[in-house]
């Protein structure tokens, strides 16, 4: 009696929400790279077309223009949900509180939702801003957190941490495979030019030798991940077996001053350093303690901060070119 021939492997199919943002974005390059099928789903309220045009005609990558907040109903089967849709800088969220906290409850409804009747497994991007302004230094996963529910950031802080909360329920309820990354500050190219965050802020002043703009004293810290590294503890993360939180970003810790001056150096900029009154909330150190990344994912960050400033710098000024074209 012949042996049946093998079958040829099918490749997995990977739903990204929010498939046209930043991070959203180079997952979805990442998955098609190694080889998954991605149904990307975004409305485009923060995520960008341009992020994703250059898929355009990839027969692994389908687009649906949705709000992830409305039943999310797709036929064939799914492997794996990247649950990544949300506004996520301070611009944003100040704009969008509503939508912010709807995309965290219903939107991460609808995901697991949508993980649990394909038989899915269920990847949760969450953040370091579930640790709030932190009592502890430097961030650890079994840490709790200090957060304003009420304040102009409790938007985004209570809407990830409810998150986190669902899809740990749905993990110990329905058995559903869950993965939990908290993000930490990130950057690299298909940032928006204006949309708040510490990076792009800096690198459109100092490309146009206007004063950077550092909040507070400038002692208050931040740690920066270059968004490949990001992305690859991410993907391994959700291949692990791990259901719990993980702490993903790079623990090279800086001042804000000390970041502005690297800018400044980076660009080859004439600017100068302003000094305003420090936001509400704003967290006063945020580093994270990769610990359980660097033993469960054998991960850390290999991008050094000169060379991923110069990257995300070569971007903003193609950026700018085409606009001023």
């Amino acid at each position: 009696m012949k042996s049946p021939r093998n079958k040829p492997r099918v490749k997995p199919t990977s739903v990204v929400t929010g498939a046209a943002g930043f991070l959203g974005s180079h997952l979805t390059d990442l998955l098609l790279q190694r080889g998954h099928r991605v149904v990307g789903i975004d409305n485009l309220i923060t995520g960008k077309v341009e992020n994703i045009d250059h898929l355009a005609g990839c027969g692994e990558f389908r687009f649906i223009q949705q709000d992830v907040t409305e039943f999310l109903f797709l036929d064939g089967p799914v492997d794996y949900v990247w649950h990544f849709a949300s506004p996520a800088s301070p611009v944003d969220y100040a704009e969008l509180p509503i939508q912010t906290l709807k995309v965290g409850s219903l939107g991460t409804h609808k995901a697991l939702g949508l993980a649990k009747h394909k038989g899915a497994r269920f990847l949760l991007a969450s953040t370091s801003e579930v640790y709030g302004d932190p009592l502890v230094h430097p961030q650890t996963e079994d840490y709790w957190g200090n957060v304003n529910p009420i304040g102009p950031r409790g938007c985004y802080d209570e809407a990830k941490r409810f998150a986190e909360a669902l899809a740990m329920a749905y993990h110990r309820e329905h058995e559903l495979e869950t993965r939990i990354v908290r993000i930490f500050n990130t950057y690299g190219p298909r940032m928006r030019l204006n949309d708040g965050r510490v990076v792009p802020a800096f690198v459109s002043q100092a490309l146009a030798n206007k004063p950077l703009t550092v909040f507070g004293d400038g002692s208050q810290t931040r740690s920066f991940c270059y968004c490949s590294d990001l992305i690859d503890g991410i993907y391994r993360l959700m291949m692990s077996s791990f259901s719990e939180p993980v702490n993903i970003g790079n623990p090279r810790e800086l001042t804000m001053t000390e970041f502005a001056r690297e800018v400044i150096r980076a660009t080859g900029s004439r600017s100068r350093i302003v000094f305003k009154p420090l936001p509400q909330d704003d967290p006063k150190q945020r580093r994270p303690n990769i610990s359980r990344a660097k033993k469960l994912l054998d991960w850390e960050p290999v991008v050094g901060l000169s060379r991923g400033l110069k990257m995300t710098i070569r971007f903003f000024q193609k950026r700018a070119k085409r606009v001023g074209a």
